[in-house]
Formats: C-alpha cells, sequence, structure tokens
C-alpha cells in the first residue's frame, strides 16, 4: 500500500518549459499553421475603445472566435463590424499569451449571403483621387477638419458644394449637389471629382432625417463617382450609410480614408529603393559568382591558341622556299612566250586597234549629231506646249478670283441681313440673365439680375432674390 505522504516520483527526462516559452512554441504553431484564413460567421459583441481599434466576436450555434482590427485596417474597409451581421472575414490566426487565447486579425470584411450580393454593387474608393467634391454646410467644424486632415495626410484639390444639412432644403440640395458632381464633363473648366464626401456633423434624429429621404438615397446610389457617407457620429445610422460605397464614422475619418499618408508614401518608396538597389547588388554579386565559377571551367587561352600558333610557325618556315619555287616556275613558262613577240607584230595590232577605234568614234559623232537635233526638236516643242498651258491657267485663275469674289460679296450681304445688330435693328431685343441669355419666363424669374438689349442700348432691370 502506497503511503499517501512519500513524495511523487520524478519526472523523468521530460523537459521543462517556462510560461512565456510554451505560450511562444504554441503562437508559432498556430501561425505556421494557419497562415491568411477566411472565416464565416454571425458578428456578436462589438466594442470600439478610443484607440480606434475594433473588437468584436465571431459565432455560430456551436463556437465563439475573438477577433480584431486595428485602426489603419478598421479605416479600410467596406464594411464596419455591426452586431448580428453575417460576414465573411479574411484574416490571420494568432494567439495573445496575455490572455491564453487564440483571435483572429481581421484584414478584411465582406457581407455573406444576400448582403454579399448588395455589397457587389459598391464601387472602390480610388487610392490617390486627383479632385474631390464634399457636400456640406460651407460653415462649421466639418468643412474644417476635412481641409485639416487631407492638408495633414496628402493635400488635394477639393471642390465644396454647400448645402443646408438639415431642415426641409436638406434633401434636395444634397440630392442636387450629388448629381451635380456628376454631371460635370471630364476635361471641363471645372474639374470632375474623382471622390465626393457627403458629411455632417452629429446632430439628433431630426436632424439628420434629411440623409434618409429617399431622393438622397437614389442620389447616392446612382452616383457614377465613388461617394463616402460621413453623416453624424460612429453611432448615428442614416440610410445615405448604405447607398454609399464606404461609410465613415465621422468626416475626419472620411478625409482619412479619402487619401493615404505622404510621408508613409514617401517611407515606403525609399525602402522600396533601397530593396531594388540591395537585390540589384546582390544580383550582380551572384551573376559574378556565377561567371567565376564557370570561368574557371574554361581551358586557358594559350592551349587555344597554341597549336594554331604552332601551325602558323611552321607554314611560315615553308613559306619562302615555296614562292622561290613558284616564281621559278612561272619564268620557265614565261620565258617561250617572250620569244615569240617580235616589233612587226606589235605594230600590226597597234594599227588594228586604230583603225577599229576612228571606226567607233565616227559612228559615236553622227549619233551624237542626230540626238543633238532631236533634243533641239523637243525642246521647242515643249516650250510651246508650256506657253499654252500658262495661257490657260492665267485664265483660269482670273476667272476663279472673280467667281471667289461674287461668292464673298453675296456672305457679306446675307451675313449683314441676319447679323445681330440688324435684327435689333428690325425691333427685337435680347434678354439676359445673370450674365447668360434668357428664352423663356421660368429662366426671367429665376435670374437675379436682367439686362435687355436694344438698338440703341441696353437697359438693366433688377431681380428678386435667389432662394438659398
Amino acid at each position: 500500500m502506497t503511503d499517501l505522504f512519500e513524495d511523487p516520483a520524478p519526472a523523468g527526462n521530460a523537459p521543462e518549459f517556462t510560461v512565456s516559452e510554451l505560450s511562444g512554441a504554441v503562437k508559432r504553431v498556430i501561425e505556421g499553421e494557419f497562415g491568411l484564413v477566411r472565416v464565416r460567421g454571425e458578428i456578436g459583441r462589438v466594442s470600439r475603445p478610443a484607440s480606434g481599434h475594433s473588437y468584436f466576436d465571431l459565432k455560430d450555434d456551436r463556437a465563439v472566435l475573438a477577433a480584431i482590427s486595428w485602426k489603419g485596417q478598421v479605416a479600410r474597409m467596406q464594411v464596419r463590424p455591426e452586431e448580428g451581421m453575417e460576414v465573411i472575414a479574411t484574416g490571420r490566426l494568432t494567439t495573445f499569451p496575455g490572455q491564453s487565447k487564440y483571435q483572429l486579425i481581421v484584414e478584411d470584411l465582406v457581407l455573406a449571403g444576400a448582403g454579399a450580393l448588395n455589397a457587389g454593387r459598391k464601387q472602390a474608393i480610388p487610392y490617390l483621387p486627383q479632385v474631390i467634391g464634399v457636400v456640406t454646410s460651407p460653415s462649421g467644424a466639418v468643412i474644417r477638419d476635412i481641409l485639416h486632415r487631407l492638408r495633414d495626410r496628402f493635400a488635394r484639390h477639393v471642390l465644396i458644394w454647400p448645402v443646408a444639412v438639415q431642415g426641409a432644403n436638406c434633401a434636395p440640395e444634397v440630392a442636387a449637389a450629388i448629381r451635380g458632381f456628376n454631371a460635370i464633363a471630364p476635361g471641363g473648366p471645372v474639374p470632375r471629382p474623382d471622390l465626393i464626401i457627403v458629411a455632417r456633423g452629429g446632430g439628433s434624429l431630426e436632424d439628420l432625417w434629411g440623409f434618409n429621404e429617399e431622393s438622397v438615397v437614389r442620389a447616392a446610389a446612382d452616383s457614377a463617382i465613388p461617394l463616402i457617407s460621413a453623416v453624424g457620429h460612429e453611432t448615428d445610422t442614416t440610410l445615405i450609410d448604405f447607398a454609399a460605397d464606404r461609410r465613415a464614422p465621422t468626416p475626419t475619418a472620411a478625409a482619412e480614408m479619402a487619401v493615404p499618408v505622404r510621408l508613409d508614401l514617401l517611407a515606403t518608396l525609399n525602402g522600396q529603393g533601397a530593396r531594388l538597389s540591395r537585390a540589384v547588388a546582390q544580383g550582380v554579386s551572384l551573376r559574378g559568382q556565377r561567371l567565376r565559377d564557370l570561368a574557371r571551367a574554361l581551358p586557358r587561352v594559350e592551349a587555344l591558341t597554341g597549336p594554331a600558333q604552332q601551325r602558323f610557325d611552321l607554314w611560315s618556315g615553308r613559306l619562302g622556299g615555296a614562292l622561290r619555287a613558284a616564281n621559278a616556275r612561272k619564268r620557265a613558262a614565261f620565258d617561250p612566250l617572250a620569244a615569240l613577240i617580235r616589233p612587226r607584230l606589235l605594230d600590226e595590232m597597234l594599227r588594228r586597234r586604230r583603225d577599229r577605234l576612228d571606226q567607233e568614234s565616227r559612228l559615236l559623232s553622227a549619233g551624237f549629231t542626230r540626238l543633238l537635233a532631236d533634243a533641239t526638236r523637243k525642246t521647242r516643242q515643249d516650250r510651246t506646249d508650256l506657253a499654252a498651258k500658262a495661257a490657260r491657267m492665267d485664265t483660269a485663275t482670273r476667272q476663279r478670283f472673280r467667281q471667289l469674289a461674287d461668292r464673298l460679296e453675296a456672305l457679306e450681304r446675307t451675313r449683314a441681313s441676319l447679323g445681330h445688330a440688324e435684327t435689333l435693328k428690325r425691333g427685337f431685343a435680347i434678354v439676359r440673365g445673370d450674365g447668360a441669355v434668357v428664352t423663356t419666363k421660368a429662366g426671367a424669374e429665376a435670374a437675379t439680375l436682367l439686362e435687355i438689349e436694344f438698338q440703341d442700348g441696353r437697359l438693366t432691370i433688377g431681380g428678386k432674390p435667389r432662394k438659398g
């Protein structure tokens, strides 16, 4: 029978770990086994502390997975985690040794099921828009916060469309502003925005109600320009948030979504340049080493050229004797032919050559005379033809000038009869509203200032104030 007070048996050769060592080993196993994963589940508890990070749970009917998204990742998400959403989360699995738990670092969220189909119509936010259109009140802290944050991160060209952000005029003015930005033609005098931000500060449900109107939601959904909704504070939700391509919790966050940090881009660019330089240097070094390795396998230059040099030396030693022997053979063959050459034979050959040259000279002289006569006759004929054509061209030119002058006079008479001044002389007048020609009663009523031009001058009439 074992004594209850005896010491336990020794553990033998089993290794001992510290708590940190064991936690680190578990962390390496989980991160090595599960790299980038996609998890589908329902979002449970959601927590957003002041740090800007987002903590939430992913759950199904049998398990719960803790998830966290860092502040920078939250700003880039198209879908913000809300309790009850069914989503597909993409991220990396890791551990948190401080609480002995594993968790998912979420990099992106997309809606699952029907929500995923609705998200398919969302447009991507341009990475670095050249022109940003802002629909908001021209006064107040919202526009100042947006401009200040854009200036701090990456200064861009900003177009402000002033609207009422609460009250009866809010919905029609916001809808008109969104459609107005979309109506700007690319390449025109006013630059077309690459991104639209609809922004307003926090307020009560009644203050924000204009952004729930159907006209505003439809204008946001129909916008061909990507649109960020930044209405109210983070806890406020309006219908334009669902129609927009992205929803920002605050106007300042919308500016952060719109542009990256310029200094971060420069740092990344410098880092990439350094990596490129190191890669090029390493590539050159590796190829140089490879070239040296291959060079050691090649035979020496002396081994390749030695046999050819030896053959050259051999044949160069024989060349002098071979040339002398060849010269002797040629001389021996020439001597019999030289004995046959006599002065009489040379005189006979020169006479025959002289007779042939005289005959060819006579033939050449006769041919040249005929050629010169033909050329002279052809020149006289061409000169006659050229004079006739010049006379016809001169006549045709004068006739064409007369026709063009007659036509120009007719056009001038038509212009004078139909011109601006002649029309005014016949009793007509031109009406301009705010500098533009007005052709309808509604256009005249809407103008702030009317100007009527008569034959003998212009008359200015003050209009009614514009509704704002």
